[in-house]
């Protein structure tokens, strides 16, 4: 064999591997970069998002609204039987505990025509938002593992997240979860 081919042959190996080697490392790096940025977003979360929602009459309300309050967030539909059966608890709740220590609020997982109709027909003295596909996500975010509904997650006055729950929300859970929180709030505004 001609050593000039093989001189040849062997550069030409050679550079091709340094190339594919070089390339392969640019790619592993952009591909990582890609997937810890799908990580983060599937992340859970484990304090009070930044929530941008409309409420019914399209005013943007967020989440900054509601700092130094416990926050009961409830993902819910007008066609979800559990979440209507569990609402009058959660008007109760607001209504016993002033907007100044907690604040319920209610994302509907609905389209806006439903959920205006379902707001003049029932008393609800809690704020309601539009959800969206986001909003879904979020949910999972925040534990609801198979986006079912209702699901509500509450939030301490400093924005961690101390409980969730898929399904229907009860009493003694409300009882158990929240009202140790809003009396922990009384008491550390008493004493300050």
């Amino acid at each position: 064999m001609n050593p000039a081919k093989v001189l040849f042959v062997a550069l030409l190996a050679g550079t091709l591997s340094i190339s594919i080697a070089l390339y392969g490392e640019r790619w592993l790096a952009e591909h990582d970069a890609a997937l810890s940025l799908i990580d983060r977003r599937n992340e859970s979360v484990n304090s009070l998002p930044d929530i941008r929602l409309p409420d019914s009459d399209g005013l943007e309300v967020t989440s900054n609204s509601w700092a130094g309050k416990v926050v009961v967030l409830n993902f819910w539909a007008t066609w979800c039987p559990a979440c209507l059966r569990e609402m009058p608890m959660l008007v109760r709740l607001q209504e016993a505990n002033p907007g100044d220590r907690l604040q319920v609020v209610g994302i509907a997982i609905d389209d806006i025509a439903s959920v205006r109709r379902f707001l003049t027909e029932h008393k609800v003295d809690y704020q309601i938002l539009l959800g969206n596909a986001d909003s879904v996500k979020l949910s999972k975010r925040l534990g609801n593992r198979t986006s079912g509904l209702p699901f509500t997650v509450v939030f301490d006055s400093l924005g961690r997240r101390v409980f969730s729950h898929a399904g229907e929300i009860s009493a003694a859970q409300i009882r158990a979860r929240i009202m140790p929180l809003l009396n922990t709030e009384s008491r550390n505004t008493d004493s300050g």
